[in-house]
């Protein structure tokens, strides 16, 4: 069955709905996110990035397309909208990778992960962007050679998150790397994170990319694919945001 295509509120452009956001109105009249899509009653999608929601926001853009598809001009719209949906976005990123983990799809390890990929069996690679840059070519290489695409551009992904975060979605110690043994896992992990970058945006320079490919297909990372307002629980880089879970 095919995504339901939804339109956004702001572009007026229409897109697959799980590469959208949902903002939702709640009973106290914020807007809140609804990332997983599950709230009930009206929804309006977004699919924007985090500084063009702000800019819309700013300039009021943002609240005359919500009255318009909420019906109703009564709302709070947040100041940090933005910095709640990349919360958000970041932390159901987290969430699959730790769920990926513990059905045994997931390797820590420099010298598991280049075992596999000697193998073969390696289906995506990622790094904590706090990960040297020469551990990210040896396994890249090692990558490249398992697969028997030497000359490629096959390479790892560098998350926009350091090991301390990694770690304690993983519930391991000190993870630095990450290679995803399973292909369906690859892609569920690749749509997760590929919607958070993508709403973050490129101008962070916290953020480190390299083309990746996932369960054998390319899934370059996108020109806006890097950290700017993310805001996990976990990070603690704003203060958390939790309000809105019971809307999810």
């Amino acid at each position: 069955m095919s995504d339901p295509v939804r339109t956004c509120i702001l572009s007026r452009e229409e897109a697959p709905r799980d590469g959208l956001i949902r903002l939702v109105l709640a009973p106290d009249g914020r807007v809140l996110p609804d990332v997983r899509a599950k709230a009930p009653g009206r929804g309006a999608w977004i699919g924007v990035t985090a500084a063009e929601l702000s800019a819309a926001q700013a300039k009021g853009k943002l609240r005359g397309a919500l009255a318009r598809a909420f019906k109703t001009g009564e709302m709070i719209i947040p100041d940090d909208l933005p910095a709640m949906i990349a919360a958000a976005l970041e932390r159901q990123a987290l969430d699959r990778l730790g769920l990926e983990s513990r059905a045994g799809t997931v390797l820590t390890g420099s010298d598991r992960i280049a075992e596999a990929a000697r193998a073969g069996r390696l289906h995506a690679l990622y790094h904590a962007s706090d990960a040297s840059e020469d551990g990210r070519r040896k396994l890249a290489q090692t990558w490249r050679v398992g697969s028997n695409r030497e000359g490629s551009g096959l390479g790892g992904l560098v998350l926009p998150i350091p090991r301390p975060i990694l770690s304690m979605a993983l519930g391991r110690e000190n993870v630095v790397h990450i290679g995803v043994t399973d292909r369906m896992a690859a892609g569920r992990l690749s749509d997760a994170l590929d919607r958070w970058r993508r709403f973050i945006g490129p101008d962070s320079p916290e953020a480190h990319q390299s083309d990746t490919l996932v369960g054998g297909l390319t899934s370059a990372p996108c020109a806006t694919a890097a950290q700017g307002a993310s805001a996990p629980e976990l990070s603690g880089h704003v203060p958390a945001v939790t309000t809105h879970e019971e809307f999810e």
